[in-house]
């Protein structure tokens, strides 16, 4: 990133110590001071839910963007630049862009106390605002109730992707507490696309939508996502859809690409659409092969994998995932911060992995140190070490397991950093 954004975005973590602090009044002041941009968007999708927003909402976008339609998308975090969280009619902001709009931002807000999120997330909506795109892919942060991007009186379309455990010192300590955090973003009227949920998670949902009058269209009851003879088959009201798989790797994106679809049905696409929604998604660090660049050259002749799924949802899923692949030994090189229940992650994976690497994710506060996520992994079950880097983890598995999958794992920032040494 070149240095007018890293100046400015430098600026505004000073504004308010604390990263995570869910109201919406310090939001509500800046938009107002902003000229309120949240009122003047393309028809806006919002996106909640503790797994898959970041791959449902890559997937409509394609399908989206194959209708011909143009397309702005937010998304957090980031992973090796702060730009690929704003994205304007299809295109990454670019950084001039970026810098001009984040000056605005902060001189408006002064010296106020606001957070990082908050007041990134309404420098995105100034841009979205004055960018023409025919829709607005808005996804949540965290929560949804009290989080920055819930500030659309009508959106489009609402949609819940699977609520499991996940910043329960934030959101609650039950899936029921937390579903109707994420349930927060339903506004009256508004239709809302339900993914896989837990019975207590759903019945809350349903439950906040009925009190809104929000038309739902929920997993299992109005739509239903399968595979059959190496297809996947989607069907609703309105028919029956066959369909190639999905390009995104992993049994769990069968799920995410129905909610997708089920979005864009809701919408008014047609199969060519929904067809592109599941072929042509890209999504980076969601089990993605790593094929070239400087780690890659460094891990050959083993493959290189990168996955940055952190909670024990994604740790089920992305142990799914590895039993499909082809019979090959796979070594697991983790980092993750200490919100998130290490154990719950790890546990599934124990039985498709055979052995971990653990690193401190290098320039996190919050990381776990390597030493603890050895341990935590051989109370797993895991044949675990430690290494002081990503490089030398990955120097230690080819001298021991020449060829086998290396997968990099463990937290969104942690791939971040791979992705930045892997340039």
């Amino acid at each position: 990133m070149t240095k007018g954004s890293d100046v400015i975005l430098e600026r505004m973590m000073a504004l308010h110590p604390k990263v995570i602090d869910l109201t919406l009044d310090r939001v509500w002041r800046l938009l107002e001071a902003v000229d309120n941009p949240q009122d003047r968007l393309p028809p806006v999708i919002h996106i909640a839910g503790t797994n898959g927003k970041g791959s449902t909402q890559a997937m409509i976008r394609a399908g989206l963007e194959a209708a011909g339609k143009q397309v702005h998308a937010y998304t957090s975090p980031h992973l090796a630049r702060f730009h690929e969280r704003i994205r304007l009619a299809g295109d990454l902001i670019t950084e001039q862009a970026l810098t001009e709009v984040l000056d605005r931002c902060y001189s408006a807000n002064g010296t106020e106390p606001i957070t990082y999120f908050e007041i990134t997330t309404v420098a995105a909506l100034m841009a979205f605002a004055e960018t023409p795109a025919d829709y607005t892919l808005l996804e949540v942060g965290l929560g949804g109730r009290l989080d920055a991007t819930n500030v659309i009186a009508k959106p489009a379309l609402t949609i819940i992707t699977p609520v499991d455990l996940d910043h329960q010192q934030y959101l609650g300590d039950t899936i029921a507490k937390i579903a109707g955090e994420k349930a927060g973003i339903i506004k009256r009227g508004v239709p809302c696309v339900v993914g896989p949920q837990h019975d207590e998670g759903l019945e809350v949902i349903e439950r906040i939508a009925a009190r809104l009058d929000a038309p739902v269209f929920a997993y299992g009851q109005h739509w239903h996502v399968g595979t059959e003879h190496g297809r996947l088959i989607y069907q609703d009201e309105t028919g029956l859809l066959d369909l190639p798989m999905p390009n995104l790797p992993g049994p769990h994106q069968i799920q995410n690409a129905g909610s997708a679809l089920a979005a864009l049905r809701v919408l008014g696409f047609d199969e060519a659409a929904c067809e592109a929604a599941v072929t042509r998604a890209f999504w980076p660090a969601r089990m993605q092969h790593m094929t070239e660049g400087r780690l890659v050259e460094m891990a050959r002749p083993a493959e290189l994998w990168l996955d940055g799924g952190h909670n024990p949802h994604a740790g089920r899923a992305l142990a799914q995932t590895l039993r499909q692949q082809p019979d090959r030994p796979t070594h697991l090189i983790c980092g993750m911060l200490n919100t998130k229940d290490i154990g719950g992650y790890l546990r599934p994976l124990a039985d498709v992995a055979d052995g971990l690497t653990a690193v401190s994710i290098p320039g996190e506060p919050n990381t776990i140190p390597a030493e603890i996520t050895a341990a935590e992994a051989r109370k797993a079950g895991l044949d675990a070490s430690t290494a002081d880097s990503v490089e030398d983890a990955i120097k230690e598995v080819i001298r021991t397991h020449p060829r086998s999958r290396i997968l990099i794992c463990g937290s969104l920032y942690l791939a971040g950093h791979v992705l930045r040494l892997n340039e």
